[in-house]
């Protein structure tokens, strides 16, 4: 009898993590996977084009706040870190938030209570995975501009400040060289000798170029890295790990996630690689 029981007991406990494990499979399978990926990002055909750049200036706010936030929660400031890390420093996109609409539609209110609604502290969690997915995006174009670095300029570029000087390298060389009068077979032995001389504009400009270009790249890169992180089960595990924390806790956490971290890692290299090119004699 009392083994009929622990059965049955193991049974009813099992069944919620059975359900939300399903849910998580049909909201990855729907919305991660193609054609889901595609729909996913139309709405990023808009405002959001706008947003990106603005959020590529703003990530490093949000490590130095949420850093803040650790700091002050270590030091038993408990109540002010908590404030801290509830701060929203990145723009909401419309993809962000229609990934929020669709995650608390389809996955969160089916196990809560009928008649209610998640709380703030639950929307904030939710803001925080999907902050960590635009990481992911981050870290995807900083890949592909190393990629691109290594491929076209056989040179480290992991990201569009040290990509920068090649491009407008190249680009001044083949501007000087199309306009060489003697043609551009000598334009380019001449210049192959004596470089082009570039002004500091002319440097700014493509990398004001470049940073909108890779701040498009990450607002789109999710139409390839949703579907492979889907493939991996990165989507999956990190899901159950949001609805393990929502049942463990109705506080937001101070912490900081590996993807950020990583992605604002490429950032400090990016700038080092840079600042390495320039004080090179």
């Amino acid at each position: 009898m009392d083994q009929a029981n622990v059965t049955v007991e193991t049974t009813a406990a099992t069944e919620p993590a059975i359900t939300d494990a399903i849910r998580v499979r049909a909201f990855v399978c729907k919305h991660f996977y193609w054609p889901g990926a595609l729909r996913l990002h139309k709405p990023a055909l808009g405002l959001d084009l706008l947003r990106a750049p603005l959020n590529v200036i703003l990530a490093p706010v949000f490590i130095l706040v949420r850093l803040a936030s650790l700091v002050l929660t270590l030091l038993s400031f408990a109540c002010v870190g908590r404030w801290l890390a509830t701060r929203r420093i990145i723009l909401r996109s419309a993809v962000s938030r229609e990934i929020e609409r669709a995650l608390i539609e389809e996955v969160l209110l089916p196990r809560t209570p009928p008649g209610t609604m998640p709380d703030k502290a639950c929307g904030r969690m939710v803001e925080d995975y999907v902050g960590i997915r635009s990481a992911v995006a981050e870290i995807a174009t900083t890949l592909v501009v190393l990629g691109l670095g290594l491929i076209v300029f056989r040179a480290a570029t992991p990201g569009v400040l040290s990509l920068a000087p090649l491009v407008s390298d190249q680009a001044a060389f083949g501007a000087a060289v199309a306009e060489f009068p003697l043609g551009q077979a000598l334009g380019r032995a001449w210049y192959g000798w004596f470089p082009v001389d570039r002004s500091g504009w002319f440097i700014a400009g493509i990398t004001v170029l470049l940073v909108f270009c890779a701040s498009i790249l990450t607002t789109f890169a999710g139409l390839v890295a949703d579907p492979i992180q889907a493939v991996l089960g990165i989507h999956r595990r990190r899901l159950m790990r949001l609805l393990a924390r929502i049942d463990r806790t109705q506080e937001p956490g101070s912490g900081i996630a590996r993807e950020h971290l990583l992605a604002r890692l490429a950032d400090m290299t990016d700038a080092a690689a840079a600042i390495l090119r320039i004080l090179r004699p």
